[in-house]
């Protein structure tokens, strides 16, 4: 793709300057955004997202565009089950509302910051071991293997790790404004903001391992993995607060993101096979028979992945609404039913 140092530089420094005006124009003043607030600035990141897939289709070809855009709505629907997650947090450990924006603000740096670190680690990798594609394509495979009938913690706000954190530190009961610390006859301790954080951090940690093997199974181009999980994250913190009722009727989102999963996972598996390097499989010649799934193919099953999830889950929750207003209103009419 040819992406130099300058490019590189000027991507991170835009980035960067994008996180900073965010935290700066939305989020130093703690207030909880309204729905116009949020609906206009999610908009506005989508629009610059494809924006920048268009740009990269015109200067440096539709296939590396292609790999953009599968890359980007991967990561964008692993964010949404991601912020499932948060809310569960929030809710756990009752954050008011005005403060939510600035711990999802720092949630969404420090996944960031991790995602960059597996970004470098998993360029390295590829680039010096082609037999990594068989761990990114196993790791898949099991991680779909979770995400379709392993639900995780019910609470995260209680769970092992969060546990362990509050035997380590002195913890207040309540909160003091947004601040991470606070001063009580003496004794320093943390308030429940910082334990938030150190929770959200711990989920990015989680999330960022099915989340680089499964882009760099779309692309090998490092620069294409930064900038569609750089985009994916842009915006989040608005659509938290656009789709927080939205979040508990995608019932279905978790198997959706499983079949996406286990796609990329088999089409990492047949990339290590084509380009296998191992003396114990085929005597270390590659498979060419194995098929390489395209990218445009890619595209449209991880759209249609994604739709048919949220189609399918709307029409369940609506089903069991109505479900819920037939039983409500048979029972009232028992009960209010004249005796004979």
């Amino acid at each position: 793709m040819g992406v130099t140092p300058l490019i590189w530089l000027i991507t991170i420094a835009v980035t960067i300057a994008f996180f900073v005006f965010e935290f700066f124009a939305h989020v130093r003043k703690p207030h909880e955004p309204s729905i116009g607030e949020s609906a206009r600035w999610s908009a506005f990141y989508i629009g610059l997202a494809l924006l920048f897939g268009v740009g990269i289709g015109v200067f440096s070809g539709w296939t590396y565009g292609g790999e953009y855009f599968a890359g980007y709505l991967t990561e964008k629907a692993l964010s949404i089950d991601n912020l499932f997650v948060f809310l569960l947090i929030m809710t756990g450990f009752a954050v008011p509302k005005k403060y939510q924006q600035k711990v999802l603000m720092v949630g969404i740096v420090i996944a960031l910051i991790m995602r960059g670190a597996f970004i470098a680690v998993g360029a390295a990798l590829i680039e010096n071991f082609s037999w990594i594609f068989y761990i990114f394509g196993a790791l898949l495979l099991l991680l779909a293997y979770r995400q379709a009938f392993a639900h995780g913690e019910s609470d995260p706000a209680n769970g092992k790790f969060m546990r362990l954190v509050r035997r380590v530190l002195p913890v207040s009961e309540e909160y003091n404004a947004d601040k991470l610390t606070v001063k009580k006859n003496g004794k320093r301790f943390v308030t429940p903001m910082l334990l938030v954080i150190v929770a959200i951090g711990f989920i990015d940690l989680v999330f960022a391992v099915d989340s680089i093997p499964a882009i760099y199974g779309l692309t090998n181009e490092a620069y294409i993995v930064f900038t569609a999980n750089a985009f994916a994250l842009m915006g989040l913190r608005q659509l938290y607060f656009l789709i927080g009722g939205l979040l508990e009727r995608l019932v279905y989102l978790s198997q959706g993101l499983a079949v996406i999963l286990a796609f990329i996972g088999v089409k990492l598996v047949f990339h290590a096979l084509h380009v296998n390097e191992l003396p114990f499989i085929n005597g270390g010649e590659p498979l060419l028979w194995v098929p390489e799934i395209p990218i445009w193919f890619s595209l449209l099953f991880i759209a249609a992945t994604v739709a048919v999830a949220t189609v399918a889950s709307l029409a369940k929750t609506r089903r069991d609404a109505d479900k819920k207003r037939r039983d409500t209103f048979e029972g009232e009419k028992v009960i209010h039913a004249p005796e004979d």
